[in-house]
Formats: structure tokens, C-alpha cells, sequence
């Protein structure tokens, strides 16, 4: 593999498995294998017990699962951002951050043994996931030693590598069914120029959930057949689970699958038809499909306007998943990379060209040279807002609403204003709150940041405060709160540097730098 001389990564934190990819010398994106030679690493942790202090990440730590599953965490990316979710260990309690975090030192670490210092990274994240979630990620990242110079949607990402090895053009739908999570985007691609036109998905969504429906079909089968539970245990459960996974694996392949199931009662033949799989997620499928539609109405389009579907996410690989967007579009979609490793490629190519914005002079000329020409226009996922309280036509009093500054599926980088008044004589402070989400009841949006803006005192009602939201291309919003009369002003960045980990009395930053991983 051809070293540049400012390794420039992209990196594919996922549910199931991750993946690095570094820019060769002439700007072409690579996958680099982790210390055991796996282009992709399972995103598994595994805290060693005989070694306490070590943790393991990987092949090593979804295998250990058989031994002590207490120990074991999977599908981190499920939680990330919630403050309510931690595992704790030996006395330490690890968020969504840290552990994602350790995965990202994982293979971090493994692929500078091969190419040396890692310079700046982006890491993808699906389409819908909301700013406490973008947040976490960056965080994690940056936990993990890596200068985040960015993130990406994932289907995002997917493009911009299909765009630079086969012919993609016109109106493209990108169908991103992965390991936990599923992404819609629609985009316009003329020659190697992509524009976003809009996105839709699910975080909740994905691989997991066919596997856990397999799973219940066994669980179903060994009852009927003795009487008895199949799982009686933890490692009963990881061991059946991971029995489920390949069952689903296989059916892509062949028709059916035997295996034989072993639990407390005995041994008990299992046989599962792709036809019976395919009637079991039936209902994730249609989800999938509501998803697109509702992407298509967003987008002001119908099925006969996209020209192309590419496929990214290794459940892509289900063939009712084929049929499904052959019944709907009327032509079989497109498959002509790896689905697996195209999104961490592509994330490659976005950092390039988010360095090439950036820091320009720190780009070699030839990694510049093999990005030349290439560009993408991406948009607002999430509309973003504010609370006010304006006077209820109907009833004639004030009601709390979020008024919507910058729009769903508005072109980045963007900036837009509007004017407010303060509600009562003497105010002398505002509490303003940054919301993300459509709705205009404050109810269904989330409260991502609130902050109290003092003003002067002694003024009357109605005094103009100006507020001004602006979303760059790396998905950073910039608020400005602005009292237009004393010309005070409150700037907010987001995402802001640190996320609240208040839930723990942990850092995430000194336990996983701290942490010995292999």
C-alpha cells in the first residue's frame, strides 16, 4: 500500500463491524486490515477478566462472548448518546462514548502499525441520526486520539465511492440496510458532482432485528419439539444468536438451512425455508419501504423519477431486500461494490475533500490531484429551531411552540435569521433553547442545548432579539442570539466540545487512553 506522507482516514463506526480507510498516495481510498488481517472488525468489547485492565476488541472479543457474556458489550452504536445507557465494569462505569471509543483506538491503533501516524479522520454516521448523537460520535472519536476533522452520513459516503468507480448518474436513491440501522437518501449525481436532495431512515433498524425474529423461530421449534426454554442462560443466548447470524447469512445463499439445535432437553433438528425467514421480517421490510416513500414525497418525487438504487450495508445482501426495491421501482438495484467496506471508503474520500476545504497546504499534491473534480452538496437532516411564545390566535394567550429556523433537507452550508420580542417589561434574561425535529409542539423535538441569554434591564415589552442559526458542510451549527438594541450577543457552537457525563464520574477520554486494548 502506497503511504502518503499526512495519512487521511475515513472510518466506518458500525453496529456490527468497523472499518478504516486511509487515501493512498494518488488519493485513491484503501481499506487497511486490522493486526489479524480483517478488512473489517467486529465492533465488540470484551473486558478480560484474568488480565484485569486489558480489554479486547474484535474477532477475539465476540468469541469470548462463550466464556463470560457479562463482560462482553455489542451493538454499542444502538445506545450512542444516551445518557441513560452504561455498562458497568470492575468498578468503572463505561457510556456509549467510551466504548465506542474503544473501538476506534482498536483499530486506530492496528492500522498505524501498517501505515504509520494517522493525521485527520471522518467518521460516517447514519443520515437520521439527530445532533446528541452526531455529537457522541465526534466525541468518541475524539476519545479515542483521532483529530475529527468531520462526520458523514453514511449514504453519503457509500456515494461518493460508487461515484468514483462505476458509472452512477441522474436522480439515485442510496438503500443503506446495516447491521442495526437503515438509511434512505436521494441525490442528483452529474458526472463525479453529487447533490443531496434528502434523507430518511431509522436507527432501530437493520440486521440485529432479522436476526433476533431467527432466533425467536428456534426458540419457538425447541419448545414445541420439548417442552423446554433453548436458552437457559447468557451464553446460551450468545451462542444462539451468533447460530441465528449464520442462518441468515446462509439464506441469502440458499434456499434453506438445517441445523441441529442443542439445549437442556437435548437435541432437537431445526429447518428454516428463505420463504419462512422472508414472511418473518416481512414487517421491517415494509418499514423500509414506508421509509422510502415518505423520502420520495419529501423529495417531491415518484419511484419512476430515480433512474438508479444503490445498495450499501452487508442485510443488503437479503434477496427479498432486491425484491422489494424491484417491486417498487420496477428495476433490480445496483450492487457493484462491496457493500460492506464502500461507506468507510467513502468516508476516505470526504475527509480528502473536507481537508482540501480546510487545510489545503497540509494536502499532498498528488492525494489533491486524484480528488480533482469530485464534489458533493449534502443537506440538513434535521429541521432546527427555537421555543417562543407567541400569542394563540384562537385563545387569545401565550403557548410554547418551536418555531422552525433552518429546514429538513436545506443545502448545506446555509444561514438563516429571524427576529423575536421579548414578552414582558423589565425582561432582563431569556432562557433560549436550541430544539432539532419538524414538530411544532415542543413535546416531539429534542432540547439539544439551553442557554440563559442576559439582557439589559429596565426596558419594555417587545425589544427585538435576533437569532441567527448557520450549518456548515462539516455538520456544525453556529447559533448567535442577538438583543438588536444593546447589540449583546450569546454565540453557541454545536456540537459543543464535551457532552454532559454527568452520569458518571468517569472520563471517557483519560479511561480509554489509559486502556490497554488489543
Amino acid at each position: 500500500m502506497d503511504r502518503p506522507a499526512n495519512n487521511i482516514v475515513g472510518i466506518d463506526l458500525g453496529t456490527t463491524f468497523s472499518a478504516l480507510a486511509v487515501l493512498n498516495a494518488i488519493g485513491r481510498p484503501q481499506i487497511v486490515p486490522n493486526a489479524d488481517g480483517e478488512r473489517l472488525t467486529p465492533s465488540v468489547i470484551y473486558f478480560d477478566k484474568d488480565s484485569p485492565g486489558l480489554i479486547r476488541v474484535g474477532t477475539e472479543a465476540l468469541n469470548c462472548r462463550y466464556i463470560d457474556p457479562e463482560r462482553c458489550v455489542r451493538w454499542v452504536k444502538r445506545h450512542m448518546g444516551d445518557p441513560s445507557f452504561c455498562k458497568r465494569i470492575d468498578g468503572q462505569e463505561w457510556t456509549s462514548v467510551g466504548l465506542s471509543a474503544l473501538i476506534l483506538k482498536k483499530i486506530k491503533k492496528d492500522a498505524e502499525a501498517q501505515i504509520g501516524p494517522i493525521g485527520q479522520a471522518v467518521i460516517s454516521v447514519p443520515a437520521h441520526f439527530d445532533e446528541t448523537r452526531r455529537r457522541a460520535t465526534m466525541e468518541a472519536g475524539k476519545a479515542a486520539g483521532l483529530d475529527v476533522i468531520g462526520i458523514v452520513n453514511e449514504p453519503v459516503a457509500a456515494a461518493l465511492f460508487y461515484a468514483t468507480t462505476c458509472p452512477v448518474t441522474g436522480k439515485v436513491m442510496v438503500y443503506d440496510l446495516g447491521g442495526g440501522t437503515f438509511d434512505v437518501t436521494i441525490m442528483e449525481v452529474k458526472a463525479r458532482d453529487m447533490e443531496i436532495i434528502c434523507s430518511n431512515g431509522d436507527q432501530h433498524l437493520g440486521g440485529l432485528d432479522f436476526d433476533l425474529q431467527i432466533l425467536r423461530l428456534m426458540e419457538q421449534a425447541y419448545r414445541q419439539a420439548t417442552g423446554s426454554e433453548l436458552i437457559c442462560s447468557d451464553e446460551d443466548r450468545a451462542r444462539c444468536e451468533d447460530e441465528a447470524e449464520d442462518i441468515k447469512k446462509t439464506l441469502s445463499k440458499r434456499p434453506s438451512v438445517k441445523k441441529i439445535l442443542y439445549g437442556h432437553a437435548g437435541s432437537v433438528r431445526f429447518e428454516i425455508t428463505r420463504s419462512e425467514f422472508e414472511q418473518a421480517i416481512a414487517k421491517f421490510l415494509a418499514r423500509t419501504e414506508m421509509l422510502i416513500e415518505a423520502a420520495l414525497e419529501e423529495a417531491g418525487l415518484k419511484p419512476s423519477d430515480i433512474g438508479q438504487v444503490l445498495l450499501v450495508g452487508g442485510s443488503s445482501r437479503i434477496p427479498a431486500v432486491s425484491c422489494s426495491i424491484e417491486r417498487l421501482f420496477g428495476f433490480p438495484p445496483i450492487c457493484a461494490v462491496n457493500v460492506d467496506e464502500c461507506v468507510a471508503l467513502g468516508a476516505a474520500i470526504h475527509a480528502g475533500l473536507t481537508m482540501l476545504r480546510l487545510r489545503p497546504a497540509e494536502v499532498p499534491a498528488p492525494i489533491a490531484g486524484g480528488l480533482k473534480d469530485l464534489s458533493y452538496t449534502d443537506v440538513c437532516n434535521h429541521s432546527y429551531g427555537t421555543l417562543c411564545a407567541p400569542i394563540d390566535k384562537n385563545t387569545g394567550k401565550r403557548t410554547v411552540v418551536n418555531q422552525i429556523i433552518i429546514r429538513k433537507n436545506t443545502p448545506l452550508p446555509c444561514q438563516q435569521t429571524q427576529t423575536f420580542y421579548t414578552l414582558y417589561e423589565g425582561q432582563s434574561q431569556i432562557e433560549v433553547t436550541i430544539t432539532q425535529g419538524e414538530d411544532i409542539d415542543p413535546r416531539y423535538v429534542n432540547k439539544i442545548a439551553t442557554y440563559r441569554f442576559e439582557l439589559p434591564p429596565g426596558r419594555p415589552a417587545g425589544m427585538p432579539v435576533k437569532v441567527t442559526y448557520s450549518y456548515d458542510l462539516n455538520q456544525r451549527m453556529h447559533c448567535r442570539f442577538e438583543d438588536v438594541q444593546s447589540g449583546k450577543v450569546l454565540e453557541v457552537d454545536l456540537p459543543v466540545d464535551r457532552l454532559d457525563t454527568s452520569q458518571s464520574q468517569d472520563d471517557p477520554a483519560r479511561m480509554v487512553q489509559s486502556a490497554d486494548i488489543q
